[in-house]
């Protein structure tokens, strides 16, 4: 079973290097592509491009002028799954995976990036801010739902193969990177919600955190069939077959 999720904007890079393993993203020449095109831009057209403040603008002006197609870690080259912080992370907290924990997620977890494609949990990433829905230019592609699309259904339908599912834990924006109707096997997409205001409803921060949790779960209990994940408890979530479907399992959470 292959599990994908979103990438986070918020990125630590002051950690010690506390995992020796790593890998090189598969993508890295598509990703020198992107790069180029965005190095042509002035701050104000970057700031526009991502609507952002120029404040952040400049700092990633100046990330995109310094980024290299890194492959051994350093202190601008670091594991992804390390790396992002920011609610599903939360959730996932991988500094805290075992080895062998890590192990099964480098096979089974993939985060898809605006910037990357498609990672591993020990890709190599530097800093960057360039988010799915970015509606840029590249070659004969005008966004980068278009660009990245057939590289990333390609790869998945390969990894596919020795697998029997794919849980989607990803966001809408990234998910439709992926060609989900060429993909050869079903999709299951997780949806967490919580009691507010006399209902059950989808509340951002914490359905991000739960998509973390359920990732977490999925690679601390070796999980490799979809059937196995409506037992998913933590945090107080219960599966709910009333308002479930086989393609979108809900789960909710009603704290006292």
């Amino acid at each position: 079973m292959i599990v994908v999720l979103s990438p986070a904007k918020t990125l630590d890079y002051s950690f010690s290097e506390s995992e020796n393993n790593f890998s090189v993203p598969q993508f890295l020449d598509r990703s020198k592509t992107i790069v180029d095109v965005v190095k042509t831009l002035n701050k104000k057209e970057l700031s526009k491009l991502m609507n952002v403040s120029d404040k952040i603008s400049e700092l990633n002006h100046e990330r995109f002028k310094k980024w290299s197609k890194a492959k051994i870690p350093n202190q601008q080259s670091k594991q992804a799954g390390l790396v992002f912080k920011g609610d599903v992370y939360l959730g996932l907290e991988f500094n805290k995976l075992s080895k062998s924990d890590i192990e099964f997620a480098q096979k089974h977890l993939r985060i898809l990036s605006g910037l990357y494609g498609m990672l591993r949990p020990l890709d190599l990433i530097e800093p960057y801010r360039l988010e799915m829905g970015t509606k840029i230019s590249i070659k004969s592609f005008n966004n980068l739902h278009h660009f990245w699309r057939e590289e990333i259904t390609n790869s998945l339908n390969k990894e596919l193969r020795n697998h029997k599912a794919l849980v989607n834990l990803a966001s809408v924006e990234y998910f439709t990177a992926v060609n989900h109707k060429d993909l050869n096997t079903n999709v299951v997409s997780p949806v967490f919600k919580d009691y507010k205001n006399g209902k059950y409803k989808v509340i951002s921060f914490f359905a991000k955190k739960a998509r973390g949790l359920m990732a977490r779960y999925i690679i601390q209990n070796k999980i490799k069939y979809p059937e196995e994940i409506l037992e998913f408890n933590l945090s107080g979530y219960k599966f709910c077959k009333k308002e479930s479907t086989p393609a979108t399992p809900v789960y909710l959470r009603k704290e006292s």
